[in-house]
């Protein structure tokens, strides 16, 4: 499986991403810079975190319009895995590949610690092999992390089972009901705050993270590969 890393102006997770990829999960990955007009050639589209483009105006409302974006919407609208981290998920909701929108944590402080996630919705292609109500522990670093959705929108994410992760116990961004991840109606888009490309060796503190990378292969494998 290829996976594409999509860099902007700005981005500091995209070394993380690549080497969750190609040294831990041995996938292919490479680099696509922010002005690339042509993702066919990828199975995988992965934005990482970062302050892209000094999260001016707001936090991923500039790379919201990078070229690349129409190929992360054209890839997600035929299918393909999308997957967005931190600053990545705040450049879904600007582009309107997910619902919702960020704001400040609720302290007003930029936070950098690992977390307990409770993964709500186990039948995804991102967390298949993770067990319902799992708890796994991944880091957070971010200062606009606080989730918000109106009513009938949290009441659709609930009704859709597309809450994949919720924060265990403490809330520590303020984020609605708990939110730490989401995906798209259709499922193939994945939002997250936490960082689980952070978190694919026990000699990081935890290895959680690469479950979710091992969920979207095996995914596309059984989706794709044919075995005689």
């Amino acid at each position: 499986m290829k996976f594409a890393v999509i860099v902007f102006p700005g981005s500091n997770c995209d070394i993380d991403m690549y080497h969750a990829i190609k040294d831990e999960l041995g996938e292919e990955a490479e680099y696509v810079w922010h002005d690339t007009e042509d993702l066919s050639g990828y199975d995988g589209i992965l934005l990482p975190g970062g302050f892209s483009y000094g999260d001016y105006l707001r936090s991923g409302s500039i790379a919201r319009f990078s070229n690349v974006m129409k190929e992360v919407v054209k890839a997600a609208e035929e299918g393909k895995p999308v997957l967005g981290v931190c600053n990545g998920f705040q450049i879904l909701l600007e582009a309107g590949l997910l619902p919702g929108a960020m704001l400040r944590n609720k302290e007003l402080k930029f936070m950098c610690r690992t977390v307990g996630l409770v993964v709500e919705n186990p039948d995804t292609m991102f967390t298949s092999a993770y067990g319902k109500n799992q708890v796994i522990q991944i880091p957070i670093a971010h200062g606009e992390g606080n989730y918000y959705c109106d009513d009938t929108v949290y009441n659709d994410l609930k009704a859709n089972n597309q809450i994949v992760f919720t924060y265990e116990g403490l809330n520590p961004n303020g984020s609605l009901g708990n939110i730490a991840g989401i995906t798209n109606a259709k499922g193939n888009v994945l939002g997250m705050m936490p960082h689980p490309e952070r978190a694919v060796d026990a000699l990081l503190g935890s290895a959680d993270g690469l479950n979710l990378f091992q969920s979207i292969v095996k995914h596309w494998r059984d989706s794709n590969v044919i075995t005689a």
